[in-house]
């Protein structure tokens, strides 16, 4: 039996996943690939054999092995959705790595520069979203769960991915916020919101971090978000070594995931073969 990419079978399979409570940026992902093999296919049937030239022809175009994966899941999860026994996408095999580039990693004395900066231009707001973020390990989508209630609690009930989780918040981090939170005269709900009172999207969080770049003197290309949520799952495994706990706390279901967050910088990956003094 053939099998194609109707768009309406797509739109019903993106909606399945915001029902699962799947992140937005993650639907959206998966939307781009999605619709990118469709028109790749330019309504041929999804063969083998297709599936194998979409796969070369994101490699001839350079992209990130990881990337690439990432969209070959999007493929695999809409075949199961619809029930395409006969289809599967084969990922790349890409070894694990030892050491990510220092380029990208958000050391604790720059987070503390970020935190600075917007302190400096006058933005409390955007100085303790990343505080809560860089204290707490929470996901950018998880902010909203920081409201007036659970602050007062010491702890934030998260419900995502069909997962209830509860986030412990430092004393120090609580006082902070509830004073915060009474001088904007919120006293119910979300603590971090746009003008509009809607929650912040992950694009305006990442927007108003990039802007604190050149004051802060940070490289650009370290500053985003989820940065934050690494510098924190580094500062917590450094602390205790305990990484099945640290899986609980950032809401992993598996260790394997978490284990990418603690891979060492190129540069302390360096300092552990010089110490190992195997040349004379």
């Amino acid at each position: 039996m053939e099998h194609y990419m109707i768009i309406e079978k797509i739109e019903a399979y993106l909606k399945a996943l915001e029902n699962e409570e799947r992140a937005a940026a993650t639907v959206e992902k998966y939307r781009r690939a999605l619709l990118s093999f469709a028109a790749f296919l330019s309504g041929a049937a999804v063969t083998p054999e297709m599936i194998h030239l979409w796969k070369d022809d994101l490699r001839a175009s350079n992209y990130a092995p990881s990337t690439i994966n990432a969209c070959l899941a999007a493929l695999n999860g809409f075949f199961r959705f619809c029930g395409w026994a006969d289809c599967r996408a084969r990922f790349l095999k890409i070894q694990r790595r030892l050491f990510r580039d220092s380029k990208q990693e958000l050391t604790r004395a720059e987070y503390e520069c970020l935190v600075a900066a917007a302190e400096a231009t006058g933005d409390r707001a955007l100085a303790l979203l990343m505080e809560t973020i860089g204290a707490t390990g929470i996901r950018v989508s998880e902010v909203r769960y920081i409201t007036v209630e659970a602050v007062r609690q010491g702890k934030a009930e998260v419900s995502l991915k069909g997962k209830i989780r509860v986030i412990l918040l430092p004393g120090k981090l609580c006082r902070k916020l509830l004073k915060f939170a009474t001088q904007r005269k919120t006293a119910s709900g979300a603590i971090f919101h746009a003008k509009s009172g809607k929650a912040m999207s992950r694009y305006q969080i990442w927007s108003k971090m990039k802007k604190l770049c050149a004051r802060a003197g940070v490289d650009a290309g370290k500053v985003f978000p989820h940065n934050l949520r690494h510098l924190f799952a580094t500062a917590f495994y450094r602390a205790y070594k305990d990484i099945v706990k640290l899986a609980d706390v950032l809401g992993h279901s598996s260790i394997e995931t978490t284990r990418i967050y603690l891979v060492t910088s190129m540069a302390e990956h360096r300092r552990q073969l010089e110490r190992l003094q195997l040349v004379s």
